[in-house]
């Protein structure tokens, strides 16, 4: 982009804030209201793929890790690709050619497992656009596979009726190359805007809200640009920014992205919304996200987790420790149940293919979905979230470990004329007791103090018959042999 076109783009920036109804400033912003569709939508698909998926080690950091000497991937990278002033991360771009990418079977398969929106990576901290873009030629259209990845995604997920969202993780890039300059590699001074290395300063204090090196007003600028571009171009209805976004630094610029991309969204008739981390914006001018954990209370506000199939990567890589479609299948029951949406992760190898293992994990959920979507898509929390022993940690990364269910642990969601009563461990006799429901002596306080028409059991063809006393709604129903958790419809007339 010239600077005569960055300068018509910015004022073009500056028009659309001004003409509102939004403006760069938190009180303003937080009249937004999260949409309608996300609030219904409860699963989604996060997508990580990009030059770190043709490495394939360790994780999506290869990038930085590779040019840092204690760690790891600086001797793998000279093991196998040589030293890095010969072979650095630009030179995974032309090996990325993605030749077995079908954005169509993509979608085909996150459709099956359920989910109703999908969320790309446009630009990973690696600095390397997986879209067309008139920013910078180091991009998916005019380099590696000569495609618009992100466009073809958009285009697959419109025609399956998936909401099409995706995500920025372009502020790290200030400082995710930098220990490159460190030793003789590739990442070389003099580096000016428009290289693929640029700033690549070095590494701050990534837990200070106000460290040093501080971003440059022209990073903060290219920032910008990049992100309205991806908006002006694919109208995502969902952002995603990734951590570092909470600096100081970002707080000026971030107002004006946020103003611009919901007055856009006012433009298109359509309610958009930023997901942010770690209170980067102020609570109620987006949705608040959680990675790779949980609230472990109902909230009144809608949130979301982000989290992943694999435990130890957001990308594919040739060492992933998969969770069980099990375990996140209860991860999942603990979100909603709590008001909460999932974004699970997948991570596409180099060339495109979904990962065997990808792939079986999310037809195990695709199956469990179908079977009692009733009790999910659409629902609320009920006025109880839970009973039982086990309860999920407050907080980030706590999702990795399988929880200890048994048939005492319920979930409850509302949605119509039902409850729905989520056992998390069903056990083999089919006799289940739900206390919520019981019959109370205490007329002031019941837990449930209506009438139930019928109790039925999801996704199975059984017979369930139930009494009610003062210990709870005592259930039966034979026949039904899963090792994943099992859900009670109760209609009350």
């Amino acid at each position: 982009m010239t600077l005569e076109k960055e300068q018509e783009y910015l004022q073009e920036i500056k028009r659309v804030i001004a003409e509102g109804p939004y403006d760069a400033d938190w009180n303003s912003l937080s009249q937004f209201t999260v949409p309608e569709w996300f609030s219904k939508a409860k699963f989604g698909i996060f997508i990580h793929w990009g030059l770190y998926s043709i490495a394939a080690h360790n994780n999506e950091w290869y990038s930085r890790n590779m040019y840092i000497q204690e760690k790891e991937e600086w001797e793998y990278h000279r093991k196998m690709f040589g030293e890095h002033s010969k072979f650095g991360y630009k030179d995974f771009i032309p090996l990325f050619t993605a030749e077995k990418f079908d954005p169509d079977e993509w979608v085909k398969v996150f459709k099956e497992a359920g989910a109703k929106y999908i969320f790309p990576v446009a630009e990973h901290h690696d600095g390397f656009q997986m879209y067309r873009s008139d920013v910078s030629k180091y991009n998916a259209w005019d380099m590696g596979p000569g495609r618009d990845l992100l466009g073809e995604l958009k285009d697959a997920a419109m025609k399956e009726k998936l909401v099409f969202c995706t995500s920025s993780h372009r502020a790290e890039h200030w400082f995710f190359m930098g220990h490159g300059k460190e030793f003789d590699s590739d990442i070389k001074e003099p580096l000016k805007r428009g290289d693929f290395y640029w700033p690549a300063m070095p590494e701050p204090d990534p837990q200070a809200l106000q460290s040093e090196p501080y971003p440059t007003e022209e990073f903060l600028t290219d920032w910008l640009i990049r992100t309205c571009e991806i908006i002006d171009r694919y109208q995502p209805s969902l952002l995603y920014f990734d951590w570092w976004i909470q600096h100081e630094a970002f707080k000026e610029v971030l107002k004006k992205l946020t103003a611009y991309y919901y007055n856009r969204g006012e433009q298109w008739g359509k309610k958009v919304a930023i997901c942010y981390k770690h209170d980067a914006m102020m609570f109620g001018s987006g949705i608040v996200e959680v990675e790779r954990g949980a609230l472990a209370e109902p909230k009144p506000f809608h949130w979301q987790t982000d989290t992943a199939i694999a435990k130890n990567s957001w990308c594919y890589t040739d060492t992933l420790e998969y969770k069980t479609s099990r375990q996140i299948i209860c991860n999942f029951i603990e979100i909603i149940s709590k008001n909460g949406n999932m974004l699970l992760n997948v991570g596409p190898k180099g060339d495109g293919e979904i990962p065997m293992e990808d792939r079986k994990i999310l037809r195990e959920i695709g199956d469990w979905m179908h079977k009692n979507e009733a009790a999910v898509f659409g629902s609320r929390p009920w006025r109880k979230t839970a009973e039982g022993s086990v309860r999920v940690s407050e907080g980030q990364f706590t999702d990795n470990e399988e929880l200890p269910y048994t048939k005492e642990d319920i979930r409850f969601t509302a949605n119509g004329d039902s409850i729905y009563a989520f056992v998390m461990n069903f056990p083999r006799d089919g006799q289940v007791t739900i206390q919520s429901l019981a019959d109370s002596d205490d007329q002031n306080i019941p837990n449930f103090h209506g009438l139930i028409q019928k109790v039925s059991v999801l996704g199975f063809d059984t017979e369930v018959t139930y009494e009610k006393d003062a210990k709870g709604l005592h259930v039966r129903a034979e026949g039904v042999d899963t090792e994943y958790p099992v859900v009670f419809r109760i209609q009350v007339k």
